[in-house]
């Protein structure tokens, strides 16, 4: 009689009665530190779906390892140059604004967005409320990035009044045009058309300010080169290359040990050294300082030499030259 009475009860109570306790804390962490409200947050969490396919591409073994030959195949395509000439030229008043407020070039925003979706055209279909709360509460190794992400998105949802449910995103949680995590949709995106939303899913004008000023709040320095060819590396090129992307040396530096950079370059500039594998061998190039950083973008060497390329045939292919 007593178990009958209980059963009622039993199917009534929310599933977070049973939830994992994890998710209890984070709760109770948004509750003290954010003043969430914790019914509001479990009707939230109760939307979220654990996706094992998510947890599978995240535990997908890497592709094999791709040399820049291969790599900039992906990346510098005619296709891609082509459709980042119309995406300029249909965001010209937005893309001189950023340039005038952050210093950043058109070319290298509309890269970015090449690189990053396709202007757009393949940013993600996975519900990013999902994908936060699969790899923050099942995905023990990244767990802690990730929670920090799920509260930031929560965040970033309440203040832009957003329903959490409906965002998309990569399987990751990165958003929009640009990709942003919700921690740098918090620090970078802006609402760059002034409707009083920052829309980096939708509104180009707001993905292009944002993208913007992630870079300038990163360093980007107006004017100065991205990176420059170096031939007649030394012997002990291994040092300079041990030294990491961000840059470490001075051109100057680089000169008296021998090697060759573009004359026009002053000797005062500083860089890193990086290599570039090709099928057809070795690439040695000065990464300075606004090439590093693209790599704040994505911390790869490639990632952000096929952004600088793009930018460039992009430029050409704008100015009428390609």
């Amino acid at each position: 009689m007593k178990l009958l009475l209980l059963l009622p009860l039993l199917f009534s109570l929310s599933p977070f009665a049973y939830a994992n306790p994890q998710v209890e804390s984070f709760i109770q962490r948004m509750v003290d530190t954010q003043g969430f409200d914790a019914g509001e947050l479990r009707k939230i969490l109760a939307q979220a779906r654990k996706r094992q396919d998510i947890i599978d591409r995240m535990n997908k073994p890497a592709e094999k390892t791709l040399n820049w030959g291969q790599y900039r195949k992906i990346f510098l395509t005619g296709k891609r140059a082509s459709q980042g000439v119309e995406f300029w030229k249909k965001n010209q008043q937005a893309l001189r604004k950023a340039e005038e407020i952050y210093g950043v070039p058109p070319q290298f925003v509309v890269a970015i967005i090449g690189v990053e979706t396709f202007y757009g055209r393949i940013a993600g279909k996975d519900k990013v409320l999902d994908a936060l709360y699969t790899l923050a509460f099942h995905y023990p190794k990244r767990s802690k990035f990730f929670t920090s992400e799920l509260e930031k998105f929560l965040i970033l949802a309440k203040k832009e009044k957003l329903d959490p449910a409906k965002p998309k995103g990569s399987y990751a949680g990165a958003m929009g045009l640009g990709q942003f995590m919700p921690s740098s949709y918090l620090a970078y995106a802006v609402d760059f058309d002034g409707d009083g939303k920052r829309d980096i899913w939708n509104n180009e004008t707001d993905a292009i300010g944002s993208v913007a000023n992630y870079f300038a709040r990163h360093g980007w320095k107006k004017g100065l080169p991205v990176t420059a060819a170096v031939a007649s590396p030394p012997a002990d090129v291994k040092k300079y290359l041990d030294a990491g992307v961000k840059p470490r040396f001075t051109l100057g530096e680089l000169r008296k040990a021998g090697m060759v950079v573009d004359p026009a370059l002053d000797d005062a500039l500083e860089a890193a050294l990086i290599r570039l594998e090709t099928d057809q061998g070795e690439e040695y190039w000065a990464a300075l300082k606004n090439f590093y950083v693209i790599t704040r973008y994505n911390h790869s060497e490639l990632y952000a030499m096929a952004v600088y390329q793009l930018s460039e045939r992009i430029r050409d292919l704008f100015a009428g030259k390609g």
